[in-house]
């Protein structure tokens, strides 16, 4: 499909640190950023707003989806996060989703975070990245997000039930009909276990560039 600049496509599970990534990797290439992720969680919220179950039929919230909708404070929250799994498993809801994020990148080029970026959206994205890590290392880093206290006495249970949240959440992922995460043939794989985010941002560029400038990156 025709664009007027490049397209990289930052795929991965939940708290695997793509999104920190492709915001940090668009803002050191000049190009527009868009967390896909936010137009699911947005379709999930306005279903549980609307005092609906986020598993029936959801395809006319997302054909109205409004920029406000993605601007609200409360898309984080945990029941959203289960929400968009569940309406990101609707076949109709991701088909009127894909023509927004591709619009998005068709004027000048994109970074693009989600799951299905480098398979289904953008198969033919100039860089594809599959970024991600352990279970148990996702689930610290969310925790710490949260302001989580690893010395609490409830840390422990807390860790591990958001563990347990997050391999639940790639196993709906992995496993739903409709553009399953799954890593592209084509995509460069980056464990973050153990990286930090500098570290991570360095390799992304490194792939980036190496890749625009038209050279072979690995």
């Amino acid at each position: 499909m025709a664009r007027g600049g490049p397209v990289i496509a930052v795929d991965g599970p939940a708290a695997a640190g793509k999104g920190t990534l492709a915001r940090r990797l668009a803002e050191a290439l000049g190009l527009p950023y868009l967390d896909t992720g936010l137009l699911y969680r947005a379709v999930g919220r306005l279903a549980l707003d609307a005092g609906r179950d986020p598993a029936d039929p959801a395809q006319d919230i997302a054909q109205t989806l409004s920029p406000d909708a993605l601007r609200r404070p409360d898309l984080r929250a945990t029941e959203v996060a289960e929400a968009a799994s569940k309406v990101a498993a609707q076949p109709l809801v991701r088909a009127a989703l894909v023509e927004t994020q591709r619009r998005f990148a068709r004027e000048s080029g994109a970074v693009l975070d989600g799951r299905d970026i480098g398979t289904v959206i953008f198969p033919d994205a100039d860089l594809k990245l599959f970024i991600t890590a352990s279970p148990a290392t996702r689930a610290l880093r969310r925790f710490l997000q949260m302001g989580g206290d690893t010395t609490a006495p409830e840390a422990a249970q807390k860790l591990q039930e958001m563990e347990e949240a997050l391999r639940a959440r790639d196993a709906a992922d992995a496993g739903r009909e409709t553009a399953p995460l799954c890593i592209a043939s084509d995509a460069c794989v980056i464990e973050t276990d153990t990286l930090d985010a500098a570290s991570v941002l360095a390799e992304a560029l490194r792939l980036a560039r190496a890749r625009l400038a038209g050279t072979a990156a690995v």
